[in-house]
């Protein structure tokens, strides 16, 4: 086979192909049981990101499986993209949904087994939902629709260097996110999305934890 190509269904297929291929696909997600499953379309819009963040670190240890979540450094691997682009394909009654605070994120999980599902404003009038890789390394790889790093956020949480990530694709991936953010919200997109009814309310209750455990999952991030 020569350097650089594939083979699809026998047929050798280049790698720019397949890149533009990829790209254009459905990526089928999961939680690790398989009893949450959903899928998103348009990846090629979508951006990866890490984030540092001391609220994503605690979050994971408050879930308890760090391990399964953070990188060495404390990051939590994410997809970000338009909540529209987001569709269940399995029942919805495994999603539940964590909050670290009365006005902090939603943090959406799968209640079956754990697995970190994806973030969202409260307010669904601000489309965005990021993806935490948790969910996205099954039953597809993660690399597939979502090859590489572009930017890495809330680097001053982190613990120790991490690498660099960013360049001018990555911002202007990031541009066009911001865009369709602000006109969804301005054009009334905004209501179409898995995670909020028609009402505007969060489809499973927002469960905010006990300050408690959240400073002990916080002390835990920390240490």
């Amino acid at each position: 086979m020569p350097p650089g190509a594939g083979t699809s269904r026998g047929v050798q297929v280049p790698l720019p192909c397949r890149r533009w291929h990829n790209a254009f696909m459905n990526h089928r997600f999961q939680c690790r049981c398989g009893t949450l499953q959903a899928e998103i379309s348009h990846p090629e819009r979508a951006m990866r990101a890490v984030c540092y963040c001391g609220d994503c670190q605690a979050y994971a240890h408050l879930l308890g499986e760090p391990q399964r979540v953070l990188d060495p450094q404390g990051g939590t691997d994410v997809v970000a993209t338009h909540a529209r682009y987001v569709m269940f394909t399995s029942d919805t009654q495994a999603l539940a949904c964590l909050s670290l605070s009365p006005r902090g994120l939603l943090r959406w999980y799968a209640r079956c087994c754990g697995t970190p599902i994806a973030n969202t404003p409260r307010n669904w009038k601000l489309p965005y939902v990021g993806l935490v890789h948790t969910c996205l390394r099954q039953p597809e790889p993660l690399e597939r629709s979502f090859p590489e790093v572009q930017v890495r956020v809330n680097r001053k949480g982190a613990k120790g260097r991490v690498p660099r990530a960013g360049h001018l694709g990555g911002m202007a991936r990031f541009g066009g996110l911001a865009l369709r953010l602000v006109a969804s919200r301005l054009g009334g997109g905004y209501d179409k999305t898995p995670f909020f009814d028609r009402n505007g309310v969060p489809v499973a209750e927002a469960v905010v934890a006990p300050r408690a455990d959240v400073e002990a999952a916080r002390r835990a991030a920390r240490a």
